[in-house]
């Protein structure tokens, strides 16, 4: 078992959702990124999301584009981001660390290498949203072979004819994208999510986390309970984004575990 498996194990052991924070690794400085990141799981993070910053992050809304161009703009490297879960991994051997983002920087480093390099690193599963089922042979089955999840998104348009090829080797969990189109575009809505999330249930034992929209401790409150969780990310970065003290990032991150946990 993962970290993942085990952290969700105990959660549902208690009877509790999952709160999720993602972060671009290295934004706005890798000084300012550490210090949020070490600060995650005390402000009541389940699981860290840690983005791998990339020259065209097709996916992400303008928030987490432009995290991506500053963490790049001061030197953050796929090298670098690994360092970076290691020495997290220093403090905490707990919270598991999941990377996201893009198969190119994965692929430029060597798939193989980059296993090795990401179990050293202390690292637990990986969300690549470029890589699609057909193309498990790539990343997905080595890395579920060295030991780590692959997480796969379904998204509204995953219809039932899709869904059985998106879970077929998908480990952890499952990141139910709640809305059409790019990171941070517009609120997910617990009415529709709600059925979406027990239509996924009914074809896996994998728990169900749902992201995009979120940007309160209400609205994690209401999406994490119609799942099993809630992942938050743009409206963290924004934060960084603003140039705000560490403090009250992770303030503002416990405001939203909170509400996911009173789900």
């Amino acid at each position: 078992m993962t970290r993942i498996d085990v952290k969700f194990a105990a959660l549902k052991a208690q009877n509790k959702k999952a709160f999720v924070a993602y972060i671009m690794g290295g934004d706005t400085d890798l000084e300012i990124s550490m210090a949020v990141m070490l600060g995650l799981p005390a402000a009541g993070v389940d699981v860290i999301e840690l983005g791998m910053p990339f020259t065209d992050p097709m996916a992400d809304g303008a928030t987490i584009q432009l995290a991506g161009q500053r963490a790049l703009e001061g030197g953050m490297t796929l090298r670098k981001t690994l360092q970076m879960a290691a020495d997290f991994r220093a403090k905490d051997n707990v919270t598991p660390i999941v990377l996201m983002g893009y198969y190119n920087p994965i692929y430029s480093h060597g798939v193989a290498q980059f296993l090795i390099d990401a179990k050293a690193a202390g690292i637990d599963g990986l969300i690549v949203v470029d890589l699609p089922p057909e193309e498990d042979a790539e990343l997905c089955l080595p890395a579920q072979a060295a030991g780590l999840n692959f997480i796969r998104l379904a998204t509204p348009t995953t219809d039932a004819q899709r869904l059985p090829k998106v879970l077929q080797n998908t480990s952890g969990f499952v990141y139910y994208v709640s809305i059409n189109g790019i990171t941070g575009a517009a609120a997910a809505k617990p009415s529709d999510v709600a059925p979406e999330v027990a239509r996924i249930k009914a074809s896996t034992d994998l728990p169900v986390i749902v992201g995009f929209g979120i940007t309160t401790g209400q609205a994690a409150q209401e999406i994490a309970s119609v799942a099993d969780g809630c992942v938050v990310g743009s409206a963290i970065v924004a934060q960084i984004a603003e140039g705000r003290p560490v403090g009250q990032i992770l303030d503002f991150v416990a405001e939203l575990a909170a509400g996911a946990h009173r789900a």
